[in-house]
């Protein structure tokens, strides 16, 4: 996975196993700042006030910041388990919120690492894990005999072609990754025999 690529998760979910008689659900939600993963966990701890605990998670701004709480389980046991998962896995902005109900059977520390562990996986993959990758925007001025050459090439690179103005010429705005900005551009001016150059108009973030 290359280093400029973004991976988060898609939305908001839970999953549960139940591990020697004790309840572990993880949950796991895409959060954008520290008020945001503290406003999940509040959620969370509100909707299972009666648990033995609620364990938590999270990094953001590619892991600056990094927050855990073993909330009364043994120290090392839990909330680090939990945020080590989601440094593993790659995702970033995510607050991950594991739930036990104590079953009477005590776990042990490997036990417990284990079990924190799955729950924060589990609730992870149910959100589902996306990458990011990087994309440059471009403007395309072209005539309209260019342009069906142009839109006929934008496919072999992979190029997202955003709009399309039709006035006395043809300006098409596309993004493609940004890794082959110069690429395409070679191509497009030699489809053009130099008459189209692309602009770059801007930069962001396209799902793989």
């Amino acid at each position: 996975m290359a280093d400029n690529c973004y991976v988060t998760i898609k939305h908001e979910a839970s999953a549960e196993f139940e591990e020697k008689r004790s309840i572990f659900i993880g949950y796991a939600n895409p959060v954008k700042s520290e008020e945001e993963a503290a406003e999940f966990i509040k959620k969370i701890k509100n909707k299972h006030k009666d648990a033995t605990h609620n364990v938590f998670g999270y990094t953001m701004k590619k892991g600056v910041i990094a927050r855990y709480s073993d909330d009364g389980e043994p120290q090392g046991t839990a909330g680090m388990p939990v945020l080590d998962v989601i440094r593993k896995s790659g995702v970033d902005d995510a607050c991950v919120v594991v739930t036990r109900y104590f079953g009477g059977t005590l776990l042990g520390a490997g036990g417990l690492v284990r079990a924190y562990s799955q729950a924060a996986k589990i609730a992870l993959e149910a959100a589902e894990i996306v990458t990011f990758e990087p994309y440059t925007e471009l403007s395309v001025p072209c005539s309209y005999s260019d342009y069906q050459k142009i839109s006929a090439e934008l496919p072999k690179y992979g190029a997202i072609i955003d709009d399309t103005e039709f006035s006395d010429n043809v300006m098409l705005k596309i993004a493609v990754k940004s890794n082959i900005v110069l690429q395409i551009s070679a191509k497009i001016s030699e489809i053009s025999a130099g008459k189209s150059a692309p602009n770059i108009i801007g930069e962001r973030f396209d799902c793989l």
